[in-house]
Protein backbone atom coordinates (compact mmCIF):
# COMPACT_ATOMS: atom_id res chain seq x y z
CA UNK A 1 0.00 0.00 0.00
CA UNK A 2 1.50 3.81 -0.79
CA UNK A 3 1.48 6.38 1.55
CA UNK A 4 -0.91 8.87 1.32
CA UNK A 5 0.10 11.79 -0.70
CA UNK A 6 0.71 15.23 1.62
CA UNK A 7 -1.67 16.64 -0.42
CA UNK A 8 -4.19 15.23 1.61
CA UNK A 9 -3.48 17.42 4.94
CA UNK A 10 -5.09 20.30 2.89
CA UNK A 11 -8.41 18.52 2.46
CA UNK A 12 -9.02 18.61 5.72
CA UNK A 13 -10.91 21.32 8.10
CA UNK A 14 -11.51 21.81 11.75
CA UNK A 15 -14.67 23.44 12.82
CA UNK A 16 -17.22 23.20 15.77
CA UNK A 17 -18.88 20.20 15.63
CA UNK A 18 -22.61 19.97 14.49
CA UNK A 19 -25.52 17.93 15.11
CA UNK A 20 -24.74 16.70 11.92
CA UNK A 21 -21.68 14.74 12.40
CA UNK A 22 -22.72 12.42 15.24
CA UNK A 23 -23.00 9.95 12.95
CA UNK A 24 -19.19 10.42 11.67
CA UNK A 25 -18.14 11.23 15.40
CA UNK A 26 -19.80 7.74 16.28
CA UNK A 27 -18.36 5.51 14.08
CA UNK A 28 -14.88 6.39 14.82
CA UNK A 29 -15.19 6.75 18.84
CA UNK A 30 -17.00 3.08 18.62
CA UNK A 31 -14.24 1.40 16.74
CA UNK A 32 -11.96 2.37 19.84
CA UNK A 33 -14.73 1.15 22.30
CA UNK A 34 -14.67 -2.32 20.63
CA UNK A 35 -11.08 -2.54 19.23
CA UNK A 36 -8.81 -0.56 21.47
CA UNK A 37 -7.64 1.10 24.81
CA UNK A 38 -7.50 3.95 23.86
CA UNK A 39 -10.57 4.75 25.87
CA UNK A 40 -11.68 2.79 28.54
CA UNK A 41 -15.08 3.60 28.01
CA UNK A 42 -16.33 -0.26 27.17
CA UNK A 43 -20.03 0.87 26.11
CA UNK A 44 -20.55 2.05 22.23
CA UNK A 45 -22.12 4.99 21.79
CA UNK A 46 -25.79 5.17 19.82
CA UNK A 47 -25.99 7.88 17.13
CA UNK A 48 -28.85 9.32 20.07
CA UNK A 49 -25.76 9.44 22.69
CA UNK A 50 -23.18 10.87 20.30
CA UNK A 51 -26.19 13.91 19.84
CA UNK A 52 -26.72 14.21 23.34
CA UNK A 53 -22.97 14.39 24.24
CA UNK A 54 -22.66 17.39 20.87
CA UNK A 55 -25.56 19.15 22.62
CA UNK A 56 -23.85 18.91 25.90
CA UNK A 57 -20.77 20.49 24.75
CA UNK A 58 -20.93 24.57 24.15
CA UNK A 59 -19.57 27.54 24.94
CA UNK A 60 -15.39 26.77 26.01
CA UNK A 61 -16.08 22.89 26.46
CA UNK A 62 -17.25 22.49 22.59
CA UNK A 63 -16.59 19.86 20.82
CA UNK A 64 -14.58 20.41 17.70
CA UNK A 65 -14.40 17.82 14.49
CA UNK A 66 -11.37 17.49 11.48
CA UNK A 67 -13.74 16.91 8.05
CA UNK A 68 -12.25 16.04 4.25
CA UNK A 69 -15.02 18.08 1.80
CA UNK A 70 -15.27 21.06 0.57
CA UNK A 71 -15.01 24.62 2.92
CA UNK A 72 -12.23 26.01 5.23
CA UNK A 73 -12.13 25.95 8.74
CA UNK A 74 -15.65 27.23 10.18
CA UNK A 75 -16.28 28.58 6.92
CA UNK A 76 -19.44 30.21 7.09
CA UNK A 77 -22.08 28.36 4.51
CA UNK A 78 -20.55 25.36 4.54
CA UNK A 79 -22.89 21.96 4.05
CA UNK A 80 -21.59 19.66 6.79
CA UNK A 81 -23.70 16.71 4.85
CA UNK A 82 -20.86 17.04 1.98
CA UNK A 83 -18.04 16.42 4.59
CA UNK A 84 -16.25 13.14 6.27
CA UNK A 85 -15.56 13.32 9.61
CA UNK A 86 -12.01 12.28 10.20
CA UNK A 87 -11.54 13.33 13.61
CA UNK A 88 -12.54 14.89 16.86
CA UNK A 89 -12.04 16.57 20.14
CA UNK A 90 -12.89 18.61 23.39
CA UNK A 91 -12.36 20.52 26.31
CA UNK A 92 -13.66 19.02 29.12
CA UNK A 93 -14.08 20.67 32.76
CA UNK A 94 -11.20 18.45 34.62
CA UNK A 95 -12.84 18.19 38.45
CA UNK A 96 -15.70 19.49 39.45
CA UNK A 97 -14.89 21.02 42.49
CA UNK A 98 -14.81 24.70 41.71
CA UNK A 99 -10.66 25.29 42.72
CA UNK A 100 -10.02 22.83 39.66
CA UNK A 101 -11.72 25.65 37.23
CA UNK A 102 -8.73 26.79 35.41
CA UNK A 103 -7.55 23.20 34.38
CA UNK A 104 -9.53 21.41 31.64
CA UNK A 105 -9.06 17.98 30.09
CA UNK A 106 -8.63 17.16 26.34
CA UNK A 107 -10.23 14.19 24.19
CA UNK A 108 -8.98 13.69 20.67
CA UNK A 109 -10.24 10.87 18.57
CA UNK A 110 -8.39 10.66 14.76
CA UNK A 111 -9.67 7.77 12.47
CA UNK A 112 -7.43 5.11 12.26
CA UNK A 113 -7.80 5.41 8.41
CA UNK A 114 -6.19 8.96 8.48
CA UNK A 115 -3.81 8.14 11.12
CA UNK A 116 -0.43 10.00 10.27
CA UNK A 117 -1.51 12.64 8.27
CA UNK A 118 -1.71 15.78 10.76
CA UNK A 119 -5.14 15.96 11.91
CA UNK A 120 -3.99 15.15 15.27
CA UNK A 121 -1.84 17.59 15.62
CA UNK A 122 -4.32 20.06 14.19
CA UNK A 123 -7.00 19.33 16.54
CA UNK A 124 -4.60 19.34 18.85
CA UNK A 125 -3.37 23.28 18.49
CA UNK A 126 -6.89 24.29 17.97
CA UNK A 127 -7.74 22.54 21.43
CA UNK A 128 -4.42 24.31 22.72
CA UNK A 129 -5.44 27.64 21.57
CA UNK A 130 -9.12 27.74 22.16
CA UNK A 131 -7.91 27.07 26.07
CA UNK A 132 -5.53 29.72 26.11
CA UNK A 133 -8.17 32.38 24.53
CA UNK A 134 -10.66 31.08 27.03
CA UNK A 135 -8.48 31.93 29.77
CA UNK A 136 -7.55 28.52 31.10
CA UNK A 137 -3.99 28.04 33.11
CA UNK A 138 -3.67 24.07 32.62
CA UNK A 139 -5.14 21.23 30.20
CA UNK A 140 -4.83 17.42 31.63
CA UNK A 141 -4.51 14.82 29.05
CA UNK A 142 -4.79 11.53 30.54
CA UNK A 143 -3.72 8.77 28.19
CA UNK A 144 -3.64 4.71 28.63
CA UNK A 145 0.26 3.82 28.48
CA UNK A 146 0.46 2.09 25.67
CA UNK A 147 -1.01 4.79 23.62
CA UNK A 148 2.53 5.49 22.40
CA UNK A 149 1.07 7.73 19.32
CA UNK A 150 -1.19 9.71 21.61
CA UNK A 151 1.60 10.23 24.15
CA UNK A 152 3.83 11.17 21.42
CA UNK A 153 1.46 13.50 19.91
CA UNK A 154 1.13 15.19 23.42
CA UNK A 155 4.45 15.49 24.05
CA UNK A 156 5.27 17.42 20.49
CA UNK A 157 2.81 19.89 21.57
CA UNK A 158 4.54 20.69 25.16
CA UNK A 159 2.85 17.88 27.17
CA UNK A 160 4.65 16.62 30.19
CA UNK A 161 3.93 13.31 32.10
CA UNK A 162 3.63 14.28 35.49
CA UNK A 163 2.20 10.85 36.61
CA UNK A 164 1.00 7.25 36.09
CA UNK A 165 -1.80 5.77 37.35
CA UNK A 166 -1.30 1.71 37.88
CA UNK A 167 -3.53 -0.84 37.11
CA UNK A 168 -6.95 1.80 37.29
CA UNK A 169 -8.47 0.49 34.42
CA UNK A 170 -9.19 -3.38 33.09
CA UNK A 171 -10.56 -4.02 29.89
CA UNK A 172 -10.33 -6.92 27.15
CA UNK A 173 -9.35 -8.73 30.25
CA UNK A 174 -6.36 -6.70 31.26
CA UNK A 175 -5.38 -4.18 33.64
CA UNK A 176 -4.60 -0.98 32.29
CA UNK A 177 -2.03 2.10 33.34
CA UNK A 178 -3.01 5.54 32.67
CA UNK A 179 -0.66 8.52 32.02
CA UNK A 180 -1.34 11.86 33.47
CA UNK A 181 0.02 14.33 31.03
CA UNK A 182 -0.17 18.41 31.82
CA UNK A 183 0.73 21.22 29.64
CA UNK A 184 0.67 24.70 31.64
CA UNK A 185 -0.82 27.43 29.21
Amino acid sequence: MMAPVPAQRSTVSIRAATQHDAEGMRTIYNHEVENFTTTLDMVPRSVADQQAWIAARSGVFRAIVAVTGSGSDDEPGTDERDEIVVGFASLSPYKERPAYSPTVENSIYVARSHAGLGIGRRLMDRLIADARDSGFHSMIARVEVSGEASRALHRACGFELVGIEREVGRKFGRWLDVASMQLLL
